[in-house]
């Protein structure tokens, strides 16, 4: 059965680091692109960071550029969120999403729709 597995979230201070994880059952990350959403109380899901097939392109949300970084290790099966600079506006649960059909060719790393298995999510709480 197809899963995906987020850990890595918790409390930081402003200005701290995370790591997240993603970890897969049933897929093999170097065969789909995959993104991190988060969704904070009473907002919509958000776009954070995506990564294609091979790793070799990455994008992201504008309020996350210089601080995140997503990455894919093929050989362990693993994707990553590292997340620096940490404000308290990053509070929110992340999402592991994987897009196992291209089914839109212009932005598609911002649609939520074309993500097709997510993970449960991991809390990440940022508060001094």
């Amino acid at each position: 059965q197809a899963q995906l597995v987020e850990s890595g979230g918790g409390l930081v201070q402003p200005g701290g680091s995370l790591r997240l994880s993603c970890a897969a059952s049933g897929f093999t990350f170097g065969s789909y692109d995959v993104g991190w959403f988060r969704q904070a109380p009473g907002k919509e899901r958000e776009f954070v960071a995506a990564i294609t097939r091979s790793g070799s392109s990455t994008y992201y949300t504008d309020s996350v550029k210089g601080r995140f970084a997503i990455s894919k290790d093929i050989a362990k099966n693993m994707v990553y969120l590292r997340m620096n600079i940490l404000k308290v506006e990053d509070t929110a649960v992340y999402y592991c999403a994987v897009r196992t059909y291209r089914a839109y060719g212009g932005i598609w790393y911002l649609r939520p729709d074309e993500y097709d298995h997510w993970g449960q999510g991991t809390q990440v709480t940022v508060s001094s």
